[in-house]
């Protein structure tokens, strides 16, 4: 099973979305590799960029992620917090940020015309064992507050030391 994450971030005014890339685009990348010569669906490592239509300021950042372990889940959120020490975004968006992290636990295909029969949930085939999924679930809540602890932690501390 894949983290999927959802970060809702709103422009200050003044700001347009490419300000917001050029202070959020990463330099480091993720580090995953595909062991096989097929594209993921959806691509591991990629992020997607929503303009909300009815808010022009609001900007969504949709991330689908590795298999999920700890281990992989501990590297790609500490790239992601050296990512936003090194390039913050505090001059762009305001300060409140709209954070959704969570499982991929089905993914359902409505494109069909006509009646549809109920699917038990799965993701690429595989049936979800709900099981399992509560506890990649509990994982992932566990390794993103620790992440947010780090992250909050170094920035005190650079702060403290630009503050000197």
């Amino acid at each position: 099973m894949m983290m999927v994450s959802m970060i809702k971030r709103r422009l200050k005014k003044g700001k347009t979305y490419e300000d917001f890339r050029r202070a959020w685009y990463h330099t480091t990348g993720f580090g995953i590799d595909s062991d096989s010569f097929l594209e993921p669906e959806p691509p591991l490592g990629r992020l997607y960029t929503v303009i909300n239509a009815f808010d022009p300021r609001e900007i969504i950042v949709i991330g689908f992620g590795p298999e999920l372990s700890e281990e992989v889940l501990e590297s790609v959120l500490n790239i992601d917090v050296e990512e936003r020490l090194h390039n913050p975004l505090d001059d762009v968006i305001e300060p409140v940020i709209d954070r959704s992290f969570g499982v991929l636990v089905s993914e359902d295909d409505f494109s069909p015309k006509g009646a549809i029969e109920y699917q038990d949930p799965s993701v690429g085939g595989v049936e979800t064992d709900l099981k399992e999924s509560e506890e990649l679930i509990k994982l992932v809540r566990r390794e993103i507050e620790s992440a947010s602890t780090r992250r909050d932690k170094k920035r005190q501390e650079r702060d403290k030391n630009n503050s000197e």
